[in-house]
């Protein structure tokens, strides 16, 4: 039933309701890279304010202050919402935006990443997958928000892929210098690794564009009654679909085996539904968005491993960062060409340098460099 208060009085006492249950602290709290979610019982007046079920559960969403590391296109989740909930019934729905943070609707069930682990994605599953991204390949573009003015014109996957690196190196390279530019030089990732892979990788296929979640694994996903529903939207964008299938593939860690086999499915999926123009170009374009994923990881993983180091860390600590870092530009290295890896010494050294550089004022109250930003 509509409430009879007009709208910013139905918001303003939403919200208030809402922070309310928050604040006392009754809820379920989880913690993801991008937000902070409070799992929050409705109640039976917030519910009939909202109009939906009394006693449901809901999802206040509220943005973490983290190093930006991944486009953002639509400020709005609620806006990208609106349209994908509408056509995936299955998505929960913004049910209030309060501009800085939002109240979604609470899908019940598993993450996958409580129960499936590297190995254990089978060919069900896969399929499940792919007629995810069947599906979102339906939504309409039309109903989508506006592009930033300077996005790249629908089928010029080259120029799509090129915005891309190019916000890289910009907005996560170039912006972190002052703060994490002596670690990168430290573990030997040259300043010019992304102009070396835009060089590199030209003549793309063009493919029209369509909406890309951009962030489907194991933790944005969650099952009930063997039902898939894909959560967390809030890093969906408009462009190639090759580049959802690459990012899915890279986050859920498949194998070359299991790679190859999502990859067939997917086009098995996409040709069955009508969407062959989807799938031009896919064994040499797709390799290119992998190699993409695994150059531009680099850098975040290189930031939010030193972020993630203690106040004081022990041996153990800078060990498992170093580690991590390791990883991660082991698998960048032939997509950004590195003649040079660090090992295991070196990127501890590394990290134990730049720690006593930008985390030793914490402890006495001075601001350190990078203060504020976390390791989310």
């Amino acid at each position: 039933m509509p409430s009879p208060l007009p709208r910013r009085a139905h918001q303003a006492l939403v919200h208030r309701l809402a922070e309310s249950r928050r604040l006392r602290g009754n809820g379920e709290v989880l913690r993801g890279h991008h937000n902070i979610n409070y799992i929050l019982p409705l109640g039976v007046g917030l519910a009939l304010l909202l109009g939906t079920v009394p006693f449901a559960r809901a999802k206040l969403r509220i943005p973490l202050d983290t190093v930006e590391v991944v486009p953002r296109i639509w400020p709005s989740e609620a806006e990208v919402l609106r349209v994908v909930s509408r056509h995936l019934r299955e998505v929960p729905r913004c049910l209030a935006d309060f501009g800085d943070h939002s109240l979604h609707a609470y899908r019940r069930g598993r993450a996958l990443s409580e129960e499936i682990h590297d190995d254990d994605v089978n060919d069900d599953l896969m399929r499940a997958f792919a007629d995810f991204f069947v599906r979102t390949a339906r939504i309409p573009v039309t109903e989508l928000p506006p592009r930033p003015a300077d996005w790249p014109d629908d089928g010029d996957s080259e120029r799509f892929l090129h915005w891309l690196v190019d916000f890289t190196e910009e907005r996560v390279h170039r912006a972190n210098r002052d703060t994490f530019g002596s670690l990168f030089d430290d573990v030997l990732i040259p300043e010019d690794a992304m102009a070396t892979f835009k060089r590199n990788h030209t003549g793309l296929t063009s493919r029209p564009f369509r909406l890309l979640h951009t962030d489907v694994h194991r933790a944005n996903v969650v099952r009930r009654n063997r039902r898939l529903t894909v959560i967390d939207w809030e890093l969906a964008i408009y462009g190639d679909p090759l580049h959802e299938l690459a990012t899915h593939m890279v986050r859920m860690g498949y194998g070359k085996q299991d790679r190859d086999r999502m990859t067939a499915l997917w086009a098995e999926a996409m040709r069955r539904a009508g969407h062959d123009e989807l799938t031009a170009g896919l064994d040499h374009d797709l390799p290119v968005y992998v190699a993409f994923e695994y150059a531009q990881s680099v850098f975040p993983d290189v930031m939010r491993a030193a972020l993630g180091l203690p106040e004081e860390p022990d041996e153990l600590d800078f060990r498992a960062a170093g580690r991590r870092i390791c990883v991660a530009i082991g698998l960048a290295r032939e997509p950004l060409q590195l003649i040079d890896v660090p090992d295991l010494e070196r990127t501890v050294k590394a990290l134990r340098r730049w720690h006593e550089t930008h985390v030793a004022g914490r402890s006495t109250g001075r601001p350190a460099d990078g203060d504020g930003m976390t390791a989310e």
